[in-house]
């Protein structure tokens, strides 16, 4: 499964401004359709290292119209950690709950609604300040597995999991999370991945691109990161995840159709 992500926000780097008028964003959600999205990822409040919190009637203007522009084309999920939103995009027409602070499951249940559970540390503000870990793995497998338990318990129908990359983590976290991704897919939920552009892939582009391996060179920027998302992408569903939340949807899934074949 294939999930597009849909930014409604001013500060995001993949989609920005031109999106805040709804019928802009319906427009970009209906194309993220039509290339092969089985889920199209709705989220107003930014959730990248050093973002601001948006009070909830701003968040609620700019997703609720979108959600409900876009739930009659196909299955939407809303990315947020507010319960009111979160009530309020499910009224709208979303079917997941997608929630990075991983603490929505009483709000999922109540809705019965898909949750994914998102492994996080700290906020967006300081999450990746000095991030440390004794083992990266470890301790986001248990803090998911606790998270299954948490939604199964509160009554929601379906939970799925998802380690955060890039959420209070170094590339070497991120790294080490992606190889041992069948630790996660052990734990019986679905696994969703979202590495799509994120600043390790462009870290990992950079030392590719360079001739020496100890090259200064800066990391690549946001718009120039396929073939690594491409490649974060294809070994996820290799091995087991369910879901790649990614960017450029047509090519993910041109992708995922050579990996199932």
């Amino acid at each position: 499964m294939v999930m597009g992500i849909l930014n409604v926000t001013p500060d995001s780097f993949s989609d920005c401004a031109r999106l805040l008028e709804p019928e802009a964003a319906v427009a970009r959600g209906r194309q993220l359709f039509d290339e092969g999205a089985a889920v199209v990822d709705v989220g107003g409040e930014s959730t990248r290292p050093g973002a601001k919190p948006v009070p909830v009637d701003e968040e609620l203007a700019r997703v609720v119209d979108v959600v409900a522009g876009l739930a009659r084309h196909g299955r939407v999920s809303i990315d947020t950690t507010k319960p009111e939103v979160a009530r309020a995009a499910v009224a709208a027409g979303a079917e997941i709950l997608n929630d990075v602070s991983a603490s929505l499951h009483e709000v999922a249940a109540e809705l019965n609604v898909t949750w994914i559970a998102v492994h996080r540390r700290g906020t967006p503000a300081t999450m990746q300040t000095a991030p440390h870990y004794a083992d990266v793995v470890a301790d986001v497998r248990d803090f998911l597995a606790e998270a299954v338990e948490r939604g199964r318990s509160a009554g929601v129908p379906e939970v799925w999991i998802d380690p955060g990359i890039g959420f209070g983590k170094t590339t070497d976290h991120n790294l080490e999370l992606l190889a041992n991704l069948r630790q996660l897919t052990a734990l019986g939920a679905p696994v969703v991945l979202g590495a799509s552009r994120k600043r390790f892939i462009g870290e990992l582009h950079a030392v590719s691109d360079a001739r020496d391996r100890e090259s200064d060179r800066e990391e690549v920027s946001t718009d120039d990161r396929l073939e690594g998302s491409l490649a974060a992408a294809s070994w996820a569903f290799a091995q087991g995840a369910a879901v790649v939340r990614v960017h450029d949807v047509a090519a993910t899934v041109g992708a995922m159709k050579v990996v199932a074949a």
